[in-house]
């Protein structure tokens, strides 16, 4: 099997309302997502999507999608989608780093592979943990009872699993995680997404303020060193999200005890194949993980929701579906999906999402 031909498409996906994070600090309205339909001299089609969370998130924008595929595509082409390491060492070669370019040709590599088998991709990460995944809900910026609404709406869907993001101000921080944490419904969890926004001493004043309370921070401040140096002053367990992009990060935030989970986000890490790298040194040293991408549609979801479910129960705390925020949905009846609170891998080979062509419009850029 050779990949003869990449299609590259975009559309813009707005949110269903403004969302803010890092305590206001970032205010988005839409989200620019890039989708790669991968075609095989065999007949067989795999889709890849990503989608960047807006442009200041992170050093990742969509138009950088496209150019990185411009870039890669000459070395992709003619290599069999089902040599995942051997397509990502040649995106590698082409294009050092840039890793959120690389992760929609990866995750269009495993559909292939997966339909080539008839098996679905959970099946081929090397196994399928039945257990649904509970679903993070993701919580905007507001006043304590603005951020309760928020979750009482998620709760009605049957949502058990909240990320509130907080960071705007030290007082109302602790106010914030007091009146959440108060409110919280029995076999509930509710961490808090700083998002980077705090400063060192910002997060010690915080965290030690409410060390009475059995609650988990996310990012607390921008780099892994200083994420460290929180930890050894303070008594919280500590996710590390936006600090976490290869497995040499991964090394350090084990030898430095920078943080006891993980979110692995798709489209950040560069795909599954270097997903599934950084579950396995996870598992071996004890590392609970958060699963998500870092914005997309019903595909993307769906991809992480395979990846999730190979995933080991006690290792998993909850995904996210941004199919939920944004207005545009390109594979309706398809996917994961929210089935109150929690979402599965489809049975089907491949990701099990085929994307409906005439809701994507004409490709932007052809390849081969």
């Amino acid at each position: 099997m050779k990949i003869i031909r990449l299609s590259v498409f975009q559309k813009t996906c707005p949110l269903t309302k403004p969302y803010s994070l890092s305590g206001g600090r970032l205010i988005f309205k839409e989200l620019d997502t890039t989708f790669v339909k991968l075609e095989t001299d065999t007949g067989i089609v795999g889709w890849g999507e990503g989608c960047p969370w807006g442009h200041t998130y992170l050093p990742a924008h969509g138009p950088g999608i496209r150019a990185g595929l411009e870039t890669m595509a000459p070395a992709i082409l003619g290599l069999d989608p089902r040599r995942t390491d051997e397509v990502n060492r040649a995106m590698d070669l082409a294009l050092p780093g840039h890793l959120y370019a690389k992760s929609p040709v990866d995750m269009a590599c495993w559909d292939a592979f997966g339909k080539s088998t008839g098996l679905p991709v959970v099946d081929l990460l090397g196994a399928r943990y039945d257990e649904p995944v509970p679903i993070a809900s993701s919580i905007s910026t507001g006043t304590p009872q603005e951020m309760l609404a928020l979750i009482d709406g998620y709760r009605a869907t049957g949502y058990r699993v909240h990320s509130a993001k907080v960071g705007a101000d030290v007082k109302m921080d602790i106010e914030r995680i007091r009146y959440l944490a108060t409110n919280e419904k029995p076999g509930e969890l509710i961490f808090y997404d700083v998002n980077r926004a705090w400063t060192v001493s910002e997060a010690i004043l915080v965290m030690n303020a409410v060390s009475d309370l059995p609650v988990v921070f996310e990012q607390p401040c921008e780099t892994l060193d200083q994420c460290a140096s929180v930890a050894a002053r303070t008594g919280h367990p500590i996710s590390i999200d936006e600090r976490l992009e290869t497995l040499t990060d991964l090394h350090r935030i084990i030898a430095d005890r920078c943080g006891e989970i993980v979110n692995i986000k798709l489209n950040r890490v560069g795909g599954l194949t270097r997903a599934r790298r950084l579950r396995d040194v996870c598992l071996a040293h004890g590392i609970r993980m958060l699963t998500m991408d870092t914005g997309g549609t019903v595909l993307a979801d769906t991809a992480v929701h395979h990846f999730a479910q190979s995933i080991p129960v006690d290792y998993r705390m909850g995904s996210w579906l941004c199919q939920e925020m944004i207005t545009f949905d390109p594979a309706p009846g398809q996917g994961s999906r929210n089935i109150n609170g929690c979402a599965s891998a489809p049975l089907l080979p491949g990701l099990g999402v085929d994307l409906d062509e005439l809701l994507l419009g004409d490709p932007v850029a052809v390849y081969g």
